[in-house]
């Protein structure tokens, strides 16, 4: 992900902030909450050469970033599953999925602050909320 641009896709965003009203809300939880907890699982799997401990948590983060518009971290999600798919497939370890697993942490943290910061006005005013944002994401 070369800038912040690529994370978001504002107009999704927008469009899921329309559709879902306040449960938006929920939605962010649950990418903030279930998300992170996909990204140590996808992390843990490349650790310990698991593609198949890979799939369900990459296409589990890649659902509800695509609901809510966080178009780079879907990508690389969807990367990570099908790269994991092929290992299986060809009973190869996950090496090759290295890069994007190590992209994924850093873009779901950047794209956690940047909604964040787009769905509480708080947030873009104190430095100091942002950053616990992030540090609760990466739980």
């Amino acid at each position: 992900m070369a800038d912040d641009t690529d994370l978001v896709d504002w107009v999704r965003f927008d469009q899921a902030r329309a559709s879902l009203g306040v449960r938006l809300f929920r939605h962010l939880g649950y990418l903030r909450e279930d998300g992170a907890k996909a990204v140590t699982q996808i992390e843990d799997a490349m650790r310990s050469g698991d593609a198949v401990a890979m799939v369900n948590p990459a296409d589990l983060l890649r659902a509800e970033a695509l609901q809510i518009g966080a178009i780079g971290v879907a990508a690389l999600a969807e990367d990570i599953e099908d790269q994991a798919r092929d290992c299986i497939e060809y009973r190869q370890t996950p090496d090759n999925i290295i890069e994007a697993v190590v992209k994924l942490r850093d873009a779901f943290e950047r794209t956690v602050a940047l909604i964040d910061g787009e769905t509480n006005p708080l947030m873009a005013r104190h430095p100091i909320l942002q950053t616990k944002s992030a540090a609760f994401a990466s739980r």
